[in-house]
């Protein structure tokens, strides 16, 4: 069951006063710390929490409480950095004048719904589109695609290639790499099945 905004602040109390001083608090320190209104309050939401296996209770036992290893792996996972500070701009040809910016890159904007997946690049057909082996690409999931469009295609359902898409006369469908050494597919449009159009381009170069 998901928690609730307030369950959810009275097991990041704990877990927070469980850091800086080495205990758990008692429930009337909680109350205080989340102004909540009596220790009625208090117990019902530890009760809750319970029976929600995120904490554990000794009776009869003062600063009993314990957090449960079901809230470390769920609500205290480390923090997902999904934008970094874009500065400007630089420049791959002629220099550019250095010009500060305040901005931001919002890795969002690539992978901010759940159509968005990932795969490695494994050989070189797309290197002229700066797309070499070992990078990962991230793709939009669709089932449609126009021409131009760099997309993951299956083609007679078994086998999975990045190429570019175009139509050709005779509902017929060319498959374009991007690399002068490797012939285009051309296939029955019947025979393609279009699993992702891609959104970026990641390399890591250490």
């Amino acid at each position: 069951m998901a928690l609730t905004k307030r369950q959810k602040q009275v097991l990041d109390f704990i877990a927070n006063f469980v850091d800086e001083n080495g205990y758990c608090p008692s429930f009337e320190e909680i109350a205080r710390g989340l102004e909540l209104a009596s220790l009625a309050t208090v117990h019902k939401h530890i009760s809750v929490l319970e029976g929600k296996n995120y904490l554990k209770r000794g009776f009869n036992q003062s600063r009993s409480l314990e957090l449960t290893p079901k809230y470390v792996q769920e609500q205290r996972r480390p923090k997902t950095v999904t934008e970094i500070p874009l500065l400007g701009r630089i420049a791959a040809g002629a220099p550019l004048e250095a010009v500060e910016q305040r901005e931001v890159l919002h890795f969002a904007d690539f992978a901010g719904h759940g159509d968005t997946y990932a795969l490695e690049v494994r050989g070189n057909s797309m290197i002229d589109d700066h797309i070499c082996d070992g990078d990962m690409i991230l793709l939009e999931r669709v089932t449609q695609a126009r021409d131009g469009d760099i997309v993951v295609a299956l083609v007679a359902g078994s086998d999975a290639t990045l190429k570019r898409f175009y139509r050709e006369a005779g509902d017929m469908v060319r498959l374009q790499p991007a690399n002068t050494t490797i012939k285009p597919i051309l296939v029955p449009a019947r025979d393609v099945q279009i699993q992702g159009r891609l959104l970026a381009v990641l390399r890591k170069y250490r």
